[in-house]
């Protein structure tokens, strides 16, 4: 199959550009990737690589990463189905996702109880959307439930079960992810060297992303997060000195941009249901590294708040042409 762009951003992905294997396996480290650069200034779009990144930014900018670390989020059940466990809700419940044969499993379950390892045994309150399940876990710590009888969630693409670790950033300090926040992954200690050294601020936030194997055209769901105090003065000085705050990940735009009104952030925290987007676009985000979404996705609504959409068709046109790879193990996009 090959991969064709076409209106607005409806294209069906090449198999072959779907990273299947960790970039240190496949290359020479974790920031063995490359990156398509596009400049909002000038319109230009180039073929870079990520090590290069120290380079493309300025003495004054400041990235923000999202410190959110991955937890092995999938368990299979007795009756042969997996358990995505997404995200925590206000009130305490969970939103789950369960898969068969690595497809979305959409149909009834018999007395809507499934037989978790453990001895554990879920009650499915009821449908959230058409995929995921309100449910409240009877244990004591989803997370401590998790490291002991889960395993990092897979698709079909990846080609073999990879431990938890090739699923965390260098930035993962916080537990909570159902899949890893994974624009930050080509980061390495090297790098954040790099960065510092050539004037560059590095500043957390925390936001627990849910499960993103969304269908054509879902919204995202409510999603925990936090921005501290010390992250929001660091935006605030680095807007004041003319710096650019370069988000890293759609999860950490949404993080911020939740924490600002008036085109300033202030330290926040809960749950966000904050959509960016062209109809609520970004007031405090420069630019964002991201990887390349999926065809019809709403991150790719997100990136026209940030990139006018012209020049995000070029620039996906451009990664497909040159071969870029797809999803977490894939390459990155830097748009500033």
């Amino acid at each position: 199959m090959s991969t064709t762009l076409t209106e607005p951003f409806a294209f069906a992905l090449d198999a072959a550009l779907e990273a299947r294997r960790p970039a240190e396996v496949r290359g020479t480290g974790r920031s063995d990737v490359r990156m398509l650069v596009t400049d909002k200034a000038t319109g230009a779009v180039t073929h870079r690589h990520f090590e290069d990144l120290p380079a493309l930014v300025r003495p004054g900018d400041l990235l923000v990463v999202n410190n959110s670390g991955t937890l092995p989020a999938a368990v299979l059940t007795r009756q042969g189905l997996r358990v995505h466990f997404s995200s925590v809700r206000p009130d305490g419940s969970w939103l789950v996702e369960l898969r068969d044969r690595d497809k979305p499993y959409l149909g009834d379950v018999i007395g809507r109880t499934l037989d978790l390892p453990g001895g554990v045994h879920l009650y499915l309150e009821r449908r959230f959307g058409k995929r995921l399940w309100v449910t409240r876990p009877p244990v004591k710590s989803v997370a401590d439930y998790l490291v002991r009888y889960g395993r990092p969630i897979r698709y079909t693409y990846v080609d073999q079960q990879w431990p938890l670790s090739a699923y965390q950033t260098a930035f993962a300090t916080v537990p909570g992810s159902a899949e890893m926040p994974s624009a930050a992954r080509p980061f390495t200690p090297e790098i954040v060297t790099r960065l510092v050294s050539a004037g560059v601020g590095i500043a957390p936030v925390t936001l627990h992303t849910g499960v993103a194997s969304l269908e054509s055209d879902e919204d995202p769901y409510p999603e925990w997060f936090e921005v501290g105090e010390y992250t929001a003065r660091a935006v605030e000085s680095a807007k004041a000195a003319g710096g650019r705050v370069i988000a890293v990940g759609t999860t950490a735009v949404r993080a911020l941009e939740t924490a600002a009104e008036g085109g300033r952030v202030a330290a926040a925290s809960g749950h966000t249901e904050r959509i960016v987007s062209t109809a609520d676009p970004v007031t405090v985000v420069d630019g964002l590294l991201t990887g390349f979404h999926e065809p019809r996705s709403t991150h790719l609504s997100m990136l026209e708040a940030i990139c006018e959409t012209e020049l995000l068709r070029e620039s996906y046109a451009a990664a497909i042409e040159a071969r870029y790879l797809w999803h977490e193990f894939g390459d990155v996009h830097l748009i500033a």
